[in-house]
């Protein structure tokens, strides 16, 4: 039976990979189609991260249905990429019947169960696969149904497949058209599974905390990601679909793969617990980062100010000031993150350093035996605390 499953695994891995070649090929052979392979891409990223991690646990942890979740989710975006380059091809070239370019356009619909099990399914059974009680069990069953019903609805607006003239869905149905606007119940849904959540992490053991940790860590580089992107192209006044605004879609696209990454991590990982450290560092570096930027910018619009703005003084000028705040920034800002987000932290540091310093004026031996043991007892805080000192 494992043997099953495990070609079976490598067979949706190696599904997704064929459809995602499949895309490939049908957006360079489609006229003035190359002009979205950067955003296409990225995007294989994330399904191969989806993909490739699900087969992964599905084949070392086959009773996880995470791994199961990811590599089918993984396969559904595949089949939209496939799909999707398949129908805009025979739509543009009219090398097969147009029948056919209109009913593969319709499976392009599948990005919507794709992203529902995303946000529902996902949360709700993360780390271990199962519910984190048997009362979620309702609310994974009306999810489930609310995202068949958006599918539906996606699937049967009618009109023009993809802008093309003389085209139209062959399933498109006026009356079912309204069922499209669930779809928002099932992003109220999202509100739901990340509830589930919080739950679970409020409920679960030291072990399943540090692989949720893992789990939101890589959620959050994406959702950082994606926020700071988001507003770039209108603060630059990029235009849409152009080089820069296909840059930033495919920088966000591809930091959705941290997401699965993570997940995998987490669960494939026994060495869990350097994720404080890292958070820490990751906190530091990005205000470090947003702090130097702040501050280039407005001593280049400074100096521009007092020098000619076409000089490059202002530029050399402020790229200096930076690098000679890097270190003496970096310091200050890590020893902000340390004392506001991991206090624990802070103060063990501060307690060792204390130490340290009155250790270096101490010459009782029996104070010092003390002080030790209630500095490891503060810091470490183990259950129990010996000391043995070897006298000559």
């Amino acid at each position: 039976m494992s043997g099953l499953r495990e070609r079976f695994a490598l067979g949706v891995v190696g599904a997704c990979a064929v459809l995602l070649a499949v895309g490939f090929a049908a957006e360079l052979a489609t006229p003035r189609g190359t002009g979205s392979l950067p955003s296409l891409a990225s995007f294989a990223v994330t399904i191969a991260a989806f993909a490739v991690v699900g087969g992964a646990i599905a084949v070392r942890r086959p009773d996880n249905a995470i791994g199961w979740l990811l590599a089918t989710i993984g396969l559904l975006f595949a089949i939209v990429i496939g799909a999707s380059g398949s129908s805009d091809w025979i739509l543009k070239t009219g090398h097969l019947p147009k029948a056919a370019g209109e009913w593969i356009s319709v499976v392009d619909n599948l990005w919507v169960p794709a992203l529902g099990l995303i946000g529902t399914q996902l949360p709700l059974r993360l780390p271990d696969g199962s519910l984190p009680s048997p009362r979620w069990r309702w609310f994974s069953r009306v999810s489930l149904l609310l995202i068949g019903i958006s599918m539906i609805g996606m699937a049967v607006q009618p009109g023009e497949v993809d802008d093309i003239a003389g085209t139209s869905n062959p399933v498109g149905s006026q009356a079912l058209k309204p069922l499209a606007a669930v779809f928002f119940l099932v992003i109220l849904c999202f509100v739901g599974g990340v509830s589930a959540l919080v739950v679970r992490y409020r409920r679960s053991d030291s072990h399943d905390r540090v692989q949720l940790r893992w789990i939101a860590f890589s959620g959050g580089i994406f959702l950082g990601v994606y926020i700071v992107t988001l507003p770039v192209g209108s603060l630059l006044g990029l235009a849409e679909n152009s080089a820069g605004d296909d840059a930033l879609n495919a920088i966000s696209q591809t930091f959705f793969a941290a997401l699965p990454i993570g997940i995998g991590y987490a669960i494939l990982r026994h060495r869990l617990y350097d994720i404080d450290a890292l958070i820490s560092r990751t906190l530091g570096y990005a205000g470090l980062t947003i702090t130097l930027a702040g501050v280039y910018l407005g001593l280049v619009l400074l100096l521009q100010l007092v020098v000619s703005p076409s000089s490059n003084l202002a530029v050399a000028g402020s790229t200096l000031a930076v690098a000679a705040l890097f270190r003496p920034a970096r310091a200050r800002i890590q020893a902000r993150v340390d004392r506001h987000f991991y206090r624990r932290r802070y103060d063990a540091q501060r307690t060792l350093q204390a130490f340290a310093a009155e250790m270096r004026d101490e010459v009782d031996l029996d104070a010092i035996s003390r002080e030790l043991c209630q500095v490891v007892g503060q810091t470490v805080q183990p259950a129990h605390v010996s000391l043995w000192v070897h006298l000559r």
